[in-house]
């Protein structure tokens, strides 16, 4: 019996030994944005870690972020304390991989919200993934499932949602969310009100990814159309959705502020 017990000791050792190690390692290949942890991992890189989550079980935060959030991190104290509680912080901007490299941390390449709900909608079907859609306009969500279960044939999006709710009701729309038991829950409602959201349903949920997607839903369902390659490539997004719409301004104006920061932050 004891033996049986010290074996036990031993595996349970190891499973944290492995845990430690991995922890150490993803801490090691960071770089600090203004305060804020952002992972440095490649595309595929970002698919690996979230297949470890949802095999892990353990609710985390996953959030892509890009130059405006870390902007709205320095005057939003709780949207900056879920940033820095979050298990993964991927670069979604031009911005961040810019001060990265003034860093000497470069990052590879760019990791976005768009680019990774395609993703994993493509691996669900051979995963075994549930996945749950929260977010955008009446409507859009479920359109945007649509188009990627045709897209991807197995893609499992067992439940939608749309985000026009007071963050009054988040534990109640969170309540109304967990049972259908889903391993990555997709939040498009905007930084930071979908990260916020994310934070306060995390106990309820339970989900082992939740991650904040922005207007990933437009794009999929076509109510709004992505950048054209060409502007994909030279990190151009940001001057497309302006043009489309020039609401977006307000968001586009926190680059300078960014850019200024950083160079603040180096004098």
């Amino acid at each position: 019996m004891r033996r049986r017990g010290t074996e036990r000791q031993q595996v349970d050792l190891t499973a944290s030994n492995i845990m430690a190690s991995v922890a150490t390692e993803q801490a090691q290949d960071r770089v600090d944005i203004l305060g804020i942890p952002v992972d440095r991992f490649t595309f595929d890189q970002t698919l690996e870690v979230i297949d470890r989550f949802v095999r892990e079980k353990t609710p985390r935060i996953a959030v892509t972020a890009d130059s405006s959030a870390i902007v709205a991190a320095q005057s939003d104290p709780e949207f900056r304390e879920v940033l820095l509680r979050a298990d993964l912080v991927t670069a979604d901007s031009a911005g961040i991989r810019w001060a990265a490299r003034r860093k000497g941390m470069p990052i590879v390449e760019r990791v976005s919200g768009v680019d990774l709900v395609d993703a994993v909608c493509a691996r669900s079907a051979d995963h075994g993934y549930r996945i749950f859609f929260l977010g955008a306009a009446a409507g859009v969500a479920e359109m945007a499932a649509e188009a990627l279960r045709l897209k991807h044939p197995g893609c499992n999006i067992v439940g939608t949602r749309h985000g026009f709710f007071p963050a009054e009701s988040d534990e109640v729309v969170a309540s109304e969310i967990a049972p259908y038991r889903p391993d990555i829950l997709f939040v498009a409602m905007g930084i930071p009100r979908q990260e916020k959201f994310i934070a306060r349903a995390l106990p309820i949920i339970q989900a082992p990814v939740s991650m904040g997607v922005g207007g990933s839903f437009d794009v999929f369902s076509g109510k709004v159309k992505r950048a054209p390659r060409l502007f994909q490539r030279f990190n151009l997004e940001w001057l497309w959705r302006l043009m489309l719409n020039p609401k977006k301004f307000s968001k586009v104006k926190a680059l300078p502020k960014f850019v200024l920061a950083v160079l603040r932050e180096e004098s």
